[in-house]
């Protein structure tokens, strides 16, 4: 069975405010593209939830420097 791309969404809004979301990356390992965002961007997060996915078994992959941009 193929692995589900991991994928990080971003919606920039006029008022400057940002919504990061992350898709098919479970546990924790969320956390360190949403810090990797507020690193490049200068920003902090004001709210956050968290998805079913934060809940489940972490799987081992890495956070790279190779980022695909749709716009």
């Amino acid at each position: 069975m193929a692995k589900a791309k991991q994928q990080v969404e971003v919606q920039l809004f006029p008022d400057g405010n940002m919504r990061v979301e992350t898709h098919n990356i479970k546990g924790k390992q969320c956390l360190k593209y949403i810090e990797l965002f507020e690193s490049l961007l200068q920003a902090q997060v004001t709210d956050s939830a968290f998805t079913e996915e934060y809940y489940q078994t972490e799987t081992e992959s890495a956070v790279t420097d190779e980022m695909e941009v749709h716009a």
